[in-house]
Parts: C-alpha cells; sequence; structure tokens
C-alpha cells in the first residue's frame, strides 16, 4: 500500500493526539509513504505556530518538526506537479497546495492521508482512494 501523507495527519501522529496511534499503525503498515515536499513547509509552519502561540520550547518544537518530516520515505518536488495541481486547482476551485498531494496521489494509485475534510471529500470526488 502506497500513502500519500499530507501535514494534518503527520501533525495528529508527532503530537500524539487522539488519531495518533490508528494513523501511525496505517503509516507503519505501508510499503511507501511519500509526500510533496511542500509538506516540510506545511509541517514546519504548523509547528512554529506551538512555538510561537502555545509558548512550546523549541527544543520541543524542533524534536517535533523531525519527527514529521521523517515521517514520508520520499518526497517529490512539486515542480514535478505544478502545473496538473494548477489545473484542477482551476477546475475545483480549491487551493494549489491541496492539490499537489491529490496529484501526487493519483499518479501513484496512492491512498491519501489526511484529517483533512474539505481534501478527503474532493479526493473522493477525483477518485483519490482515502481511508474511511
Amino acid at each position: 500500500m502506497i500513502i500519500v501523507l499530507d501535514a494534518s495527519a503527520a501533525l495528529e501522529v508527532v503530537l500524539r493526539r487522539e488519531k495518533a496511534s490508528k494513523l501511525a499503525d496505517i503509516l507503519c503498515g505501508a510499503d511507501w509513504v511519500i509526500a510533496p515536499t511542500l509538506f516540510v513547509s506545511e509541517v514546519s509552519n504548523a509547528i512554529w505556530k506551538y512555538y510561537k502561540l502555545a509558548n512550546i520550547s523549541f527544543e520541543v518544537c524542533e524534536k517535533w518538526l523531525d519527527q514529521a518530516v521523517a515521517l514520508p520515505d520520499e518526497l517529490f518536488n512539486e515542480v514535478d506537479l505544478y502545473k496538473e495541481a494548477f489545473m484542477l486547482s482551476c477546475k475545483m476551485n480549491h487551493p494549489v497546495y491541496d492539490m499537489m498531494y491529490l496529484v501526487l496521489a493519483k499518479r501513484n494509485n496512492a491512498i491519501l492521508l489526511s484529517l483533512d475534510q474539505k481534501l478527503l471529500q474532493l479526493a473522493r470526488k477525483l477518485f483519490v482512494r482515502t481511508l474511511k
């Protein structure tokens, strides 16, 4: 099973939230976990918000960041995804950065692992596999 991991699911695992155990099991059972390189910016920005707004120490945030970035086995450059992602964004009226994950999933016949309900709904409309 190939998984495209988005930032929301990765953060759930790293921050050990409610669904962390289930998501970690899925990731451990995958043959290949992939994400666009945009993933690194998204998790970095989210963790920075914890540092800035929740007063979490730099050391803890840096540890979370390292753990999150280590989750995918491979990152794919958006230069190879942007045209198709842009076209889908225009067609579906949805941000390009989310479409990067969907394009990567479609191209690899992968399952999108996300907690973003709007993205999951859109993935299903585009026949991208998701977990129920």
